[in-house]
Parts: C-alpha cells; sequence; structure tokens
C-alpha cells in the first residue's frame, strides 16, 4: 500500500487519497464509477466525453517575467495574466475539494535518472488516473516511498468547467500552465491527452535550459545499437514505422536528447485506434489487452468485441498501455545518440522523393517547415491537397522560438554524426485521386536500407525542386519509384505541382524571415520565384 501523502501544499483537503493504485483496482473503480466498460480483449473502454480531442484554443502559458522573453508568443503559446490563472486554479482547487476522495500519480518525466521530473496528478476520474499510470514512468515501490515533493503539479479538474468570465481565458475550457509556479490546471475538458501533452510542453521548456534536445519523435534501435529517430505529424507513419519487429522499440512519442544519448520521456503508448487491424499493427493490436485503457472506443454490447472501424464518436479513437506491453521494447527506455535521424512527411501532391538525404542546412530547413499534407475526407472543406507546416513536427508543445530547437538539432547531429534523411509516405504517380499511395513495402525498404547503411555510400542524384540528394539505386524498390517525375504520366504536370508546392514551403517559412541564417534559408525549394507564380 503507497503511503499516505500530505496534499496541504497543493491546497487540498480532502481525505480520502487513492495514490497510485493498480490497473485492477482502477479498472473496478472506472466500471462502477462511470461508464467504463470492460470488453473482449480485456482492455477497459471509457469516454472522455464532450471533448474527443486536445483543444489548443484553450492553452495558455502564463507571462512571468522569468520566463517571458523565452518564449515564442503567438497563436500557439497565448499569454495570460498571473492573476488569471490564480482565479482558475482556486476554481480547480475548489471543485476537487468538494469529491469525496481523489486519485493521485506520483511518477516521473523522463527515464534518466539525471533529467528525470517527478510529476504528481491529481485527478477525480480513475480513468485519468490509470492514463498517466500509463503515460508517466513508474516509480518503483521504494522510489515512490521517497517521492518526496513533486517538480511539477496537474490539477484535473476537467469534470468543471473553466470561468470564461476570467481575464484572458474567454471559454469554459483552459489547460493554463504556470512555468514558475510548476502547475498545469485542466478545467472542462476530460480529454486525457491534454495531461500527457501538458507534460511535454514543460519538458519542451525546461530541457533546453539544460542544453538537452526536446523532440516530439518516435525511437527504436537495432541489434548493433544502432538508434533511429523518426519525427512525423499525424499520417506520416511515425508510430507504424517505428514498431519493427526487427528492432527495439524505445518509445513512440517524446523523447530528449542529451550529450550522453537519448531518453523517453513517457512510460508507455498513446496510439491511434481508428481502423486497426492485427495484419498491418500487430504490435499496437497484441498491445491492446488487460490494463489498456481504449478512449472513446465503440464496441458491440452483446458480444463485447470493439469496433475499430466506427468513428461515430470520433475518428481519435486512442489506446493507452504500458511501454512494455511491446514485445521488443527496450527496457529501460534510453539509447545512444543516434545514427540516423528521418523526417516522415506525407506528401499527397506526389512531389516530394519517397527518400533522400539532407545536408545541414536543409535538414534545419524542413526541421523548421514540418511539412505533411492532409488529404480530402480529413477535414470537413477539404476537396483536394492541403499543405500542412507544424514547425519541428510539433509546434503545439514547442515554447522556445523554433530556432532554439534548430540550433540543438544542429549541434547534436555534428557532435555524433547522425545522417539526416527525409521520407515521403504520400502519393507517387500523381497527387491524390489520382496516383496512389506509395507501397509501405517500398517504404520499409527503404528504411531497413537506412538502418544497414546500405545507402552511406549509394550513388546520389540531385533532384531539381528541393536540391535533395536522391539514391539512384535502393535494394528492394524499383528505381522508377525513387524518382517521383518518373512515375508521372505527364512531366509537365509534375513540374507545374512541384513550383507550386515549392512556393508553399516558401510562403510558410517566411514566418522565420531574418531569424535564420541564409545557409539554412537556402535549404529550401531551388526553383526560381518567377516559376512559381
Amino acid at each position: 500500500m503507497p503511503a499516505k501523502i500530505d496534499l496541504t501544499p497543493q491546497g487540498i483537503t480532502v481525505r480520502d487519497i487513492r495514490r497510485n493504485l493498480v490497473p485492477a483496482v482502477l479498472y473496478e473503480e472506472a466500471a462502477r464509477q462511470e461508464d467504463g466498460a470492460l470488453i473482449a480483449n480485456g482492455a477497459v473502454v471509457v469516454s472522455s466525453r464532450e471533448k474527443t480531442g486536445r483543444s489548443p484554443d484553450a492553452k495558455r502559458i502564463v507571462e512571468h517575467p522569468d520566463s517571458a522573453a523565452d518564449l515564442w508568443w503567438g497563436e500557439i503559446n497565448i499569454k495570460l495574466a498571473e492573476e488569471s490563472f490564480h482565479a482558475e486554479r482556486r476554481r480547480a482547487i475548489d471543485h476537487l475539494n468538494s469529491r469525496p476522495f481523489l486519485y493521485v500519480v506520483d511518477a516521473f518525466a523522463g527515464w534518466n535518472s539525471d533529467y528525470r521530473r517527478k510529476v504528481r496528478v491529481i485527478c477525480t476520474r480513475p480513468y485519468h488516473a490509470l492514463f498517466m499510470h500509463h503515460m508517466l514512468v513508474r516509480p518503483s515501490p521504494e522510489e515512490l516511498e521517497d517521492f518526496g515533493d513533486p517538480d511539477y503539479v496537474i490539477y484535473n479538474a476537467g469534470i468543471f468547467k473553466a470561468d470564461d468570465a476570467v481575464e484572458g481565458v474567454g471559454s469554459d475550457t483552459c489547460v493554463a500552465l504556470s512555468f514558475e509556479h510548476r502547475e498545469l490546471v485542466i478545467l472542462g475538458t476530460q480529454y486525457a491527452g491534454e495531461m500527457k501533452k501538458g507534460v511535454f510542453t514543460v519538458m519542451n521548456y525546461i530541457m533546453p535550459k539544460e542544453g538537452v534536445f526536446s523532440m516530439h519523435c518516435s525511437a527504436n534501435e537495432g541489434e548493433r545499437g544502432d538508434v533511429s529517430l523518426f519525427f512525423g505529424l499525424s499520417g506520416t507513419g511515425k508510430t507504424t514505422l517505428s514498431a519493427d519487429p526487427a528492432r527495439r522499440l524505445i518509445g513512440d512519442d517524446e523523447h530528449c536528447w542529451s550529450d550522453n544519448g537519448i531518453f523517453n520521456i513517457e512510460g508507455g503508448c498513446y496510439a491511434k485506434c481508428i481502423k486497426l487491424r492485427e495484419e498491418k499493427e500487430p504490435q499496437i493490436w497484441n498491445a491492446i489487452r488487460f490494463g489498456t485503457v481504449l478512449e472513446n472506443v465503440v464496441f458491440d454490447p452483446v458480444t463485447r468485441e470493439p469496433d475499430y472501424d466506427d468513428d461515430s464518436v470520433t475518428e481519435n479513437t486512442r489506446g493507452s498501455y504500458p511501454i512494455e506491453y511491446i514485445p521488443n521494447a527496450k527496457i529501460p527506455c534510453e539509447g545512444p545518440p543516434p545514427s540516423n535521424i528521418i523526417f516522415l512527411t506525407c506528401d499527397a501532391f506526389g512531389i516530394m522523393p519517397p527518400v533522400s538525404r539532407l545536408n545541414s542546412a536543409q535538414a534545419r530547413y524542413h526541421f523548421m517547415s514540418g511539412y505533411t499534407a492532409k488529404v480530402a475526407g480529413t477535414e470537413q472543406g477539404i476537396t483536394e491537397p492541403k499543405a500542412a507546416f507544424s514547425a519541428l513536427f510539433g509546434a503545439p508543445f514547442m515554447v522556445w522560438h523554433p530556432q532554439v530547437y534548430a540550433d540543438l538539432l544542429a549541434a547534436k547531429v555534428e557532435a555524433s554524426g547522425a545522417r539526416i534523411w527525409l521520407v515521403n509516405t504520400g502519393w507517387t504517380g500523381g497527387a491524390y485521386g489520382e496516383g496512389k499511395r506509395i507501397d509501405l513495402a517500398h517504404t520499409r525498404a527503404m528504411l531497413d536500407a537506412i538502418h544497414a547503411g546500405s545507402l552511406d555510400d549509394a550513388e546520389f542524384r540531385e533532384e531539381p525542386v528541393f536540391g535533395l540528394a536522391v539514391p539512384t539505386h535502393c535494394p528492394d524498390v524499383p528505381e522508377m519509384v525513387l524518382n517521383p517525375r518518373d512515375t508521372w504520366d505527364d512531366p509537365d504536370a509534375y513540374d507545374r505541382k512541384a513550383s507550386k508546392l515549392a512556393e508553399l514551403f516558401r510562403k510558410n517559412f517566411e514566418q522565420f524571415s531574418g531569424q535564420v541564417s541564409d545557409e539554412v534559408q537556402h535549404g529550401g525549394p531551388k526553383l526560381a520565384h518567377a516559376e512559381a507564380t
């Protein structure tokens, strides 16, 4: 039984504190207290109710003299006055204190003991406690006994609405973070991912202060101890491609890179479940068992079988489970500096080559661009491919200016000698609606070649749009596939679409004009501006 703790420093007066309960007990309480249901594969299905995804418009960061000059203020990091933060904090604590009992999870952010932070989660729902039991690094009994004061506290009163009259809030949802008070307050949303990404945002602020590169990426390791990092936005294959049976999984989403190597921030995985198939993603399929939390997944009320194709609640159905549920996970989740860094993009315009090698300037340019594309059907109103740019392949969670993270990337790569690759998992032979998705087997063959070192000494040609170095040969990949222009029936149509995409890159990168070196600026498209207009 975990030791009793004193929550009066956090303003909590509730006497019945259920700290670090095991999954079986949290299952029972989820089923008894709310709409949790045990289903056929052993997982528990829960509902996040009204909010089935993050609420980025509700994210606020306290503007404080100690950190204000550090932050990348704007549409992502929105300022909140300290008085407003305290008003919502009091509201959250008042609600928590009105409950007959509370759940507490004390655990770590980060596997590396030199850099990890102690996090305390205070919440009202057993599902939230179970979720964070998975997503944080679980302490040993001895570590829990000696846990002491937390470094950061999450007050999850998400079942209670925020006060929209508080200056700077403006809605009944508020996810407010103070770096000085080291607290995150959640009101008006019960989506569990707000806690996970709140912790990530904290690490993205404090790690660069210590010279550590925090990254929105997955990571795995080969038999030779070679680590690969996979950066990519939703739909690019970051989770799928890093879950390689031939390589050990270090983590699927959040990592840090210190001078000594990399480490996972999290203790578990948070995988998308929509259209999940055992034959395509067997590791994720098999990880969904007793202990796993399935969020907003629909199931048959008679057979209790999950229906992963049903998006009637949301397309953003998710499964949360400990990383140990992946058979080839590397525990502890740490590794040496990476040998290969892979930027993933899903280019629905059919322009980007399926694999290319980046030089230093190109790497920083594409890292700061964070390009992928959305296709018809992914969002209402999208009828043709739409470029999407998210700096650092994770702008919503970054708090410093992108240049800070790009400089850290460059420094770490220079010290380690890691090779950087751009891999397109999108379309070939034409844009979305005309061409086809690049064969997953071909993508896996390219990654195998990268990991085996087969492309290190390959012959490369410079493609004309972005100046990328494209291999002329890759084992088990038709040579025509390597040159996207060759796959189009109409090369002139390819050229026109390429000019359009190049101009979209340029327009997006204008936000960094005057803030990056000429070298980085020249890491972008090579086509003359006149061709793109």
